[in-house]
């Protein structure tokens, strides 16, 4: 959508956040809470993490704070949107036997109406990877869908990456480029912030006219320009050239063996990732035998159940689980869904507990065996 740049001031997010909640979505964006930024909800810019940004390094992030004021000063939570489309656990039906019949309850579709703040390019990619999993094909996810298809996206274009980002590497970012309905990107001064504003949408176009803004001048565009160009310059890290699929043909390299003497196989990785998918169901009953239950929860492929049949797991070591993840993630995932699994968000680097970089363990494999050895 060819939509013009608009001038927002603080109090025309206001406006925003409050029109979006008159209409009856529930505003989610970044707030600063439990040592991090995290996503819940907010009811005006005084929820938002003004002042507030990060440092994020392999197996560290740390809230920094900030002399600017900026609102969306940081480079990304630990959480990631998905949690809210696709819940880490969510009921699928409940049934109750009576005598000799029993009542099946399949669990409503949600009606609930999200408006999401401060999405960003990568979020936005991932969000796209999670439609094409969950959407695609001849299964579609009916709650994700039913989620998903009454979302409202404000984007804010990336200023500040963090150590560990690499989406310049992934083409996922810095700046938003589709699947939103208005992006912002913020301009701090010493007299605060203003937001250049743009329409991705006709329901983002809607919503634009009817706040206070203006048109912006030439130079505040060009000023919008200069904050994604110094976000790219600054980016932490990139994953080396070349495809993947080859770079991880070598299921013997030795630096497989390197990692499994480092990895924990806690699936941390897999909890913020924001496209990770997979998902498992657990049964539960009451006392009385009654009342059962069907729940659909994340899984991790770093779970040795998760390939569990009869006679066992199927990848019994925390190599072949590692393996498992990062050939699906960057090789396989493409054959089978026509797209990367990673955006280069970085968080998986950043949450790892002992700080495994995805970027540098394809760098090992890029060099080849005989390199690594």
């Amino acid at each position: 959508m060819n939509a013009p740049d608009l001038v927002l001031t603080v109090e025309g997010l206001d406006a925003l956040i409050s029109a979006l909640a008159g209409t009856g979505f529930r505003v989610i964006g970044p707030t600063p809470g439990e040592g991090a930024i995290v996503h819940d909800d907010v009811s005006s810019t005084d929820d938002l993490p003004r002042g507030w940004g990060d440092e994020q390094a392999p197996g560290r992030y740390r809230l920094r704070p900030r002399d600017d004021g900026a609102l969306f000063g940081y480079a990304l939570a630990p959480q990631s949107w998905k949690r809210f489309l696709h819940p880490p656990r969510e009921r699928l039906w409940s049934a109750r036997r009576e005598g000799g019949e029993v009542d099946l309850r399949p669990a409503p579709l949600p009606e609930e109406r999200f408006a999401f703040i401060g999405v960003r390019a990568c979020e936005l990619k991932a969000i796209a990877v999670q439609d094409r999993v969950l959407l695609g094909g001849a299964h579609v996810d009916a709650r994700y869908a039913a989620r998903r298809s009454s979302l409202f996206v404000v984007a804010v274009n990336c200023a500040d990456p963090a150590a560990t980002c690499f989406c310049s590497s992934m083409q996922t970012g810095p700046e938003v480029g589709e699947g939103h309905d208005v992006v912002l990107t913020e301009l701090v001064s010493a007299e605060g912030s203003r937001f250049l504003a743009r329409a991705g949408s006709e329901a983002g176009a809607a919503m634009l006219a009817g706040l206070p803004s203006r048109p912006a001048t030439p130079r505040e565009v060009a000023a919008g320009a200069e904050v994604i160009a110094g976000a790219e310059a600054r980016m932490g890290r990139a994953m080396p050239p070349g495809d993947p699929r080859a770079l991880l043909a070598d299921l013997e390299h030795p630096r497989w063996d390197d990692v499994a003497a480092r990895c924990l196989t806690c699936g941390a990785c897999t909890q913020v990732c924001p496209t990770c998918f997979c998902t498992t169901v657990e049964d539960t009953s009451d006392l009385s035998g009654r009342e059962t239950a069907r729940d659909q929860r994340w899984d991790s492929c770093f779970a040795t159940e998760f390939s569990f049949i009869h006679g066992g797991a199927v990848r019994a070591s925390g190599r072949s689980r590692y393996r498992q993840w990062l050939t699906h993630k960057l090789a396989t995932w493409i054959e089978q869904f026509g797209t990367s699994g990673c955006v280069g968000c970085g968080r998986c680097i950043a949450w790892c507990p002992v700080g495994i970089d995805i970027t540098e363990e394809m760098a090992a494999f890029a060099a080849g065996p005989e390199d690594e050895r």
